[in-house]
């Protein structure tokens, strides 16, 4: 099983991976950001500088591609649950990665969280980070790509408690698991 948790920067992806990491068996985190990081150490200025002009790892061409890649070896490998907490707000990008990764495993889910503005905000700077920081600046685009394109269920963590949360998606899994039985 994949459970794809996207959202925006500081809306809480990664409290719930590492709560729903309590809750499913065999499984592990499985954090695209790493794949970005390790190509941004590795690439080329110039490469990444043609590719990747916003300063945005994922438009590196090979980032969506190692990140299914990754998943895929994981998969095989360690025959593992992968929870996939990732900023995905280009729909190009979140259908290559849904798509790719559905190939490995058809029992995938994507959910997407959602916050205001204001409480986006405030838990990056709740988390440490500096007002003004590239995280940020990408709130504005992740919430209309959000509100515009189907980039997961939506989840609101609006006033909600991460066990909250963490309980709608499992609920979600097990229904859907008990709806495909034959």
């Amino acid at each position: 099983m994949i459970i794809m948790v996207n959202g925006a920067f500081g809306v809480g992806k990664t409290s719930v991976a590492e709560a729903l990491l309590n809750e499913i068996d065999n499984s592990m985190i499985y954090d695209p950001e790493v794949i970005g990081y390790m190509l941004r150490h590795m690439m080329p200025k110039d490469i990444q500088a043609q590719e990747a002009h916003t300063g945005d790892f994922q438009d590196l061409q090979l980032w969506p591609e190692l990140t299914v890649e990754t998943a895929a070896r994981l998969i095989s490998r360690y025959q593992i649950n992968l929870i996939v907490p990732m900023t995905l707000r280009k729909p190009d990008y979140f259908q290559y990665i849904f798509n790719g990764l559905k190939k490995w495993d058809e029992n995938i889910h994507a959910f997407c969280l959602t916050a205001s503005k204001d409480t986006i905000h405030q838990r990056l700077l709740n988390r440490g980070e500096q007002e003004g920081a590239w995280c940020f600046h990408q709130t504005d685009a992740c919430l209309e790509a959000f509100d515009r394109y189907d980039l997961g269920t939506s989840l609101s963590t609006e006033n909600v408690s991460v066990s909250d949360i963490v309980e709608t998606i499992t609920n979600h899994v097990n229904d859907n698991a008990n709806n495909h039985r034959i």
